[in-house]
């Protein structure tokens, strides 16, 4: 794939320093290092190695990548192992996309306190699936879902949101039988205002519990919610509001999940594909206007570069920080059991075993560009040093024949 014409580390290179004189003291440890290592990304700052066409001789410098989870270049690797990982989970029935948002009034708070709040997120939106398909007046089972957690809008606005993905069905509360999604044709899997109510209840009593453990901090315009009574008058007219909660219609076969989890869930903010120009009107990007409809929610904006970078380093997750979570049958510890069972009672076999690759990714090379052939590695350099490989010199002698 050719390198975009422009690229957020092209931005950072340019107005990071100046960005980060003028934010002194303003910036978390996480931020910093995220920009440095974007700055940094495929540089001879992180060194690389250098490959040799077998056939054809041709030779290529490949500089190393920075690994940050929050640097556009560098998902597709760790993406694909995730997919290759998750593909023997997968099951044959039709899976549902749930979205659990929060409100925009719990939005700040959530943005000075992102572990906390977003664990919260996490902890409700999941409880709120688990609670209502347990309930016998809707599923009556046990269910299994991967969680992954979004900051985002598509203008880079903050904007904490829950992705889901579950199959359409479970366990039986004794495990002994498989339980389907009911409604006509699998359409229908949870009702989305129960699920929007229990939400909204979980959510709000989770937050009043923090608050009263002194979990929150709470800081600038937001102070004066540090007050109990406060807070909770603050969180009152929540309670009466509708919360979003949407589900989709059941995705077309296993393979459109694979293809949805790999653009979700080894994300960064904003991809480099999406960003059009920077000049000194700012940075120049498309996104969705999801209040319109067709092809009109394909809009572009142009933001100061200044607030460009704002509004990339709100996304910047606290170091530790989970932001793929797995629930109900599909937790970790009983994962592989719950999985088995599930295609025990539903007759399938289990997919072919994917064998993976014993090279690091790095390593793992695409074909020659000139000829197809293989590419071999034929020197390694340090972080911060340059290759010893040099082109070859090649004299060109002009013969006069006349």
């Amino acid at each position: 794939m050719p390198r975009p014409a422009l690229e957020v580390a092209d931005i950072f290179r340019s107005h990071g320093a100046a960005w980060r004189k003028a934010n002194a003291g303003h910036l978390s440890l996480g931020q910093l290092k995220a920009m440095a290592a974007i700055e940094a990304c495929r540089t001879a700052e992180l060194g690389g190695h250098v490959a040799r066409c077998e056939d054809c001789a041709h030779t290529v410098v490949s500089y190393n990548s920075c690994g940050n989870r929050h640097c556009p270049k560098c998902q597709g690797a760790a993406a694909r192992q995730w997919l290759a990982d998750r593909e023997a989970d997968l099951l044959p029935l039709p899976y549902y996309h749930v979205v659990f948002t929060l409100p925009s009034a719990i939005g700040a708070i959530a943005w000075q306190n992102k572990t906390t709040v977003y664990g919260l997120l996490f902890k409700a939106a999941s409880e709120t699936m688990l609670t209502i398909a347990a309930d016998p007046r809707h599923l009556g089972a046990r269910i299994g879902m991967t969680a992954v957690l979004h900051t985002w809008g598509s203008a880079l606005t903050h904007h904490p949101h829950v992705h889901m993905i579950a199959p359409g069905g479970g366990l039986s509360l004794y495990g002994e039988r498989f339980v389907p999604c009911r409604g006509r044709r699998r359409r229908f899997f949870l009702p989305v205002r129960v699920l929007s109510r229990l939400f909204r209840r979980l959510m709000l009593e989770k937050l009043a519990a923090a608050h009263s453990k002194g979990l929150l901090t709470l800081q600038g315009s937001l102070a004066k919610l540090a007050v109990p009574a406060a807070f909770a008058a603050a969180l009152k007219p929540l309670r009466w509001k509708k919360w979003f909660v949407y589900i989709k219609e059941p995705f077309a076969g296993p393979k459109a999940v694979l293809a949805y989890l790999s653009r979700y869930t080894h994300r960064a903010a904003i991809s480099n594909a999406r960003l059009i120009a920077h000049d000194e009107r700012g940075v120049t990007f498309r996104y969705k206007d999801y209040r319109a409809d067709g092809l009109a929610r394909r809009k572009v904006m142009t933001l100061a570069t200044d607030e460009f970078i704002r509004r990339f380093l709100l996304h910047i997750l606290p170091k530790g920080f989970h932001r793929i979570r797995h629930y109900g049958l599909f937790a970790n510890t009983g994962r592989a059991a719950n999985v088995a069972q599930l295609r025990e009672l539903l007759s399938s076999a289990p997919p072919p075993e994917v064998i993976a690759s014993p090279c690091p990714a790095e390593t793992v090379l695409p074909p020659c560009p000139c000829c197809g052939g293989r590419m071999i590695v034929i020197e390694f350099f340090e972080r911060g040093m340059q290759p010893q490989y040099r082109q070859p010199f090649v004299a060109i002698i002009r013969i006069d024949t006349s």
